[in-house]
């Protein structure tokens, strides 16, 4: 739990500090009186990536919330997000979210690369599971929904153009079709999947970032397999090879034996379809 307040601080002071600043690993570790190696250890082992990925992730979402929501200029935009050019900020913002920020405001669609992970109001609930390890998996239903949010808000990072009321409607008709599985742990989500029992597809599958390496993924697969699509190809898709915005998920999947197929595009961005080979299913 040490390693995790420490973790809290960092994420607090970039959070505090998003606007017309660059943040790096020098300037976090001697906010938070840490070790600039040890700190960038712990945060990268807790949270999957490392400050100035969570940094600069988390600045590009605020600039593309004001090229949304504001009348700023893209110049004063990138500023803000701590750019010294438009240039600059264009070209990474354009590898991210794969539309310039000239396309992106005038599309008018604002939807997150990363949210803060807000791990400070799970503190206690967290320290309590890690003692209690009660873990459950199970079917959602409605009443899961806020839990259920809390986790996507987490791993908002593994969703390119996810809008929270789309993903609502969509979610509330998966659990009324039995389709939306939970593992919970001492009162907070853990990991969530939806499934797609017509297709044998696998739409949605998300993992609280400090539990990415304890095997969730594959428990939910394995409970895919040997009950709820037994005798289906199990597909998933993901991002591309090579895309910037992409913190691991493409990765994971290859690690738990997901093969490459299709190119699609999904609500205008470029992903790839992912099958599991059935000489697979029974590994």
């Amino acid at each position: 739990m040490k390693n995790l307040e420490t973790v809290i601080a960092a994420i607090q002071y970039i959070e505090t500090h998003l606007s017309n600043e660059k943040i790096d690993l020098d300037v976090v570790a001697a906010a938070v009186h840490y070790s600039k190696y040890h700190l960038h250890r712990i945060f990268t082992d807790a949270v999957g990536l490392t400050i100035h990925d969570y940094a600069q992730r988390r600045q590009l979402t605020e600039a593309a919330k004001l090229l949304v929501f504001s009348d700023k200029l893209i110049i004063d935009v990138a500023i803000l997000a701590g750019y010294d050019s438009q240039q600059a900020f264009s070209n990474v913002f354009k590898a991210m979210y794969k539309q310039s920020p000239h396309q992106f405001r005038k599309n008018e669609v604002f939807y997150p690369l990363q949210l803060e992970y807000n791990f400070k109001d799970q503190r206690e609930t967290l320290e309590n599971a890690r003692k209690n390890s009660a873990r459950e998996i199970r079917f959602a239903g409605e009443a899961d929904i806020p839990l259920w949010m809390d986790l996507v808000r987490l791993a908002i990072d593994g969703f390119p153009c996810l809008e929270e009321e789309q993903h609502l409607t969509v979610l509330k008709r998966y659990i009324a079709n039995k389709g939306v599985l939970l593992i919970t742990e001492g009162g907070i989500s853990i990991g969530g999947m939806m499934i797609n029992y017509k297709t044998g597809s696998i739409d949605f599958l998300a993992v609280h970032p400090l539990y990415r390496k304890q095997g969730i993924s594959r428990d939910f697969l394995h409970a895919a397999l040997t009950e709820l699509l037994k005798n289906k190809e199990i597909s998933i898709t993901t991002f591309r090879e090579g895309d910037k915005a992409d913190t691991g998920y493409r990765k994971a999947l290859k690690e738990l034996g997901f093969a490459e197929e299709e190119l699609l595009t999904e609500f205008g961005y470029p992903t790839q379809r992912m099958v599991l080979p059935r000489e697979n299913k029974n590994d």
